[in-house]
């Protein structure tokens, strides 16, 4: 799920008066792909620093519904997500970049794992955000130098509708999961996005080729999808696993269970993966596949050990009481007593959001009489109501 403000801006420096400028190659658009799939860029295409009338609609449906929940910076900056020349008056042109991080094995195993924390494919590595932008930072300089133009490059940091944008340069289509399909990747392609000055023609936009498919929309475990093409993101686990900052809604919980950052299964089951192939980039396959730490051994993590197990994951920017939120949900889910022991140890956690979360585990994992007993003890001292009221609710 895409975040704050945040670009690089480069510039050629200015001719000095009287200067000739060399002239441009006869084709930018060659040049420029020839230069990003040298950098490892597995998908290139070019559109007009614009959206249509339907992209943007469909944007003010979803955040006048609520469907962002809590990602106030989607609505705080909705005009410039909505209009790349609001966001930079100077743009004439995107070009679109596509980065592969097929994974090597069944994204799904996982999940057969309750033991194990599952984990999306995309922070499984590297954190894609370093690589992409080291990457289209070299990419932005060659075509500043090149050609003289202005260029800012984004990558899921700023109000750019990326897939929108992605569709329009022909790299695929976005697919009844909204996410971006590629015929070529299936639905493993990370986007970045280098907005210029130069005036380059658009490629021409991928046709929808989902046809009758709806694979993706019933593997949905808490059903995000309210029609095809359509998110609500309150119910995803992706969203409510990494964007949402508070107690997860109780009925949804369940539905979660091992997955403890992200959740792939809407992309997984996409009949397009059948041309997917693994990452090129090194960085960008996964450390481990079922080596993930047991959920037992993550749950007894303190900031200080959170940030040495995930030092440069996605993982990391998440935060430790929010990532130990949702390894709680998955011991509760488990359906393995054992874990009932580093769960209770988390009874006496500082955060309220972690303390409110060892409740519901415990209360899925103790037997009904053993659970009451700690109640017993427990209830009276708690301070904080919304673990007050997991106690209670679990009577």
């Amino acid at each position: 799920m895409d975040s704050r403000p945040g670009r690089q801006s480069l510039s050629r420096p200015r001719l000095t008066r009287g200067a000739a400028p060399a002239p441009p190659p006869p084709d930018p658009r060659a040049a420029i792909r020839t230069r990003a799939l040298a950098l490892g860029f597995d998908a290139v295409g070019f559109a007009e620093a614009a959206l249509g009338e339907a992209t943007k609609a469909g944007l003010a449906t979803f955040l006048a519904e609520g469907r962002h929940g809590d990602m106030g910076w989607m609505n705080a900056r909705a005009g410039e997500r909505s209009d790349p020349r609001t966001l930079w008056p100077e743009a004439r042109s995107v070009i679109v970049v596509g980065l592969n991080y097929g994974p090597v094995a069944d994204p799904l195993a996982t999940l057969a794992h309750g033991d194990r924390g599952s984990v999306s494919v995309y922070a499984r590595g590297r954190d894609y955000h370093d690589v992409m932008k080291t990457k289209l930072r070299v990419l932005a300089r060659h075509i500043a130098d090149r050609f003289d133009a202005r260029v800012k490059l984004f990558v899921d940091t700023a109000p750019v509708m990326e897939k929108p944008l992605a569709e329009a340069a022909g790299l695929g289509w976005q697919g009844k999961h909204t996410n971006l399909v590629s015929r070529s990747f299936g639905s493993w392609l990370f986007l970045g996005e280098i907005y210029t000055t130069l005036v380059l023609a658009p490629d021409t936009a991928h046709a929808d080729r989902c046809g009758g498919c709806t694979r993706c929309l019933a593997a949905c475990p808490t059903g995000a999808f309210p029609a095809p093409y359509q998110l609500d993101a309150r119910r995803c686990i992706s969203y409510l696993t990494i964007e949402h900052k508070g107690h997860i809604p109780r009925e949804l919980r369940a539905a979660m269970g091992n997955r403890i950052y992200g959740c792939d299964d809407c992309l997984a089951v996409c009949p397009w993966n059948k041309f997917a192939r693994a990452a090129a980039e090194p960085v960008l396959g996964a450390r481990v596949e079922l080596g993930w730490p047991r959920l037992g051994d993550l749950a007894l993590l303190d900031d200080a050990a959170f940030r040495a197990v995930f030092s440069g994951s996605p993982v990391k920017r998440l935060g430790r009481d929010r990532f130990i939120r949702n390894v709680l949900i998955a011991i509760g889910n488990s359906g393995r007593p054992a874990l009932a022991a580093p769960a209770g140890h988390l009874l006496d956690d500082p955060h309220p959001l972690v303390r409110a979360m060892a409740v519901w585990a415990l209360a899925r994992l103790l037997p009904p009489p053993a659970f009451a007993a700690l109640r017993a003890r427990r209830l009276a001292g708690e301070p904080d109501t919304n673990v007050r009221a997991e106690w209670t609710a679990e009577g």
